[in-house]
């Protein structure tokens, strides 16, 4: 009660790393609970999980370029291209991607000109840019799940990038003190990077020799490996946002942001994770 008699309203305050993160954790929590109960009924139902978040990252990258650079993107191409990049990699794997993109790329270059020379190459550059960083490398999450263990492929996958997220988090909140990358993302801090590395090494030799049958050793590579690829994905997105004058992507996850404020690590680390898992813990 304030000295007027007046209630007081509580204020939420955001914590030390910049989130609210009673809201930040709930929703994570929320995200993880459709992740998995979709991987591990059916793999078609976390393909489809997939696509709704390739199609939404998609939707709001279009709407931060219009909004903030004026740049028109074709998002009616660049959806139907990227559902065509997650499913056709479903059963025709990286055939089915490629085939996909090269067509998603055509249908924008024609799509963009009845409008004119004027921007031609910036609009379609940009379009290029869009199917790319969204929808293929989202797909890549589909060929993690197209192998007998594909479950175990995509746990070891986001396991890895939650373990790097939730060490460097805390790594950074309780002794981050030197900036790693501080005209791109001020708050991410060396300490934080080495909590993640920790933290990520040692999720990923448990879940490689749990999950995969894999040697340890392996699945420590990959989960260091894994927690470069999300900082550096971390650190790409805020580039985007900072060249576009924004703080968010979007506001659809309360404590978050928008979805793909969520993703920026883990796109390019779906390909990553593709690659290394395939490499040393060949099907």
């Amino acid at each position: 009660m304030a000295s007027d008699g007046a209630p007081v309203t509580p204020t939420v305050r955001p914590s030390r790393a910049g989130r609210n993160l009673a809201a930040a954790i709930a929703v994570g929590l929320g995200l993880g609970a459709v992740i998995l109960v979709s991987l591990l009924v059916v793999h078609e139902a976390f393909i489809a999980v997939i696509a709704l978040a390739a199609a939404v990252g998609t939707w709001e990258l279009a709407g931060a370029l219009r909004r903030s650079a004026g740049i028109a993107v074709p998002l009616p191409v660049l959806l139907l291209g990227g559902q065509a990049m997650v499913w056709l990699a479903w059963p025709f794997g990286v055939a089915g991607l490629a085939v996909a993109f090269a067509a998603t790329v055509v249908a924008a270059l024609l799509w963009r000109m009845p409008a004119g020379p004027d921007g031609f190459v910036r609009d379609v550059t940009a379009s290029v840019f869009t199917a790319a960083y969204v929808p293929m490398l989202c797909a890549f999450a589909t060929l993690l799940t197209a192998p007998a263990d594909g479950a175990g492929r995509v746990l070891t996958f986001l396991i890895c990038v939650i373990a790097s997220d939730v060490g460097g988090y805390t790594a950074g909140v309780l002794t981050g003190r030197h900036p790693m990358a501080p005209t791109i993302s001020p708050k991410k801090s060396w300490e934080g990077f080495a909590g993640s590395l920790v933290a990520g090494t040692v999720a990923g030799a448990l879940c490689v020799a749990a999950l995969l049958d894999g040697p340890w050793w392996a699945g420590a590579l990959t989960g260091a490996v894994l927690v470069v690829s999300a900082t550096l994905g971390d650190l790409i997105e805020s580039l985007v946002k900072r060249d576009l004058g924004i703080k968010d992507m979007g506001t659809l996850l309360p404590g978050h942001g928008g979805l793909m404020d969520r993703l920026d690590s883990l796109l390019p680390t779906a390909f990553v994770s593709w690659v290394l898992l395939s490499v040393l813990v060949p099907v």
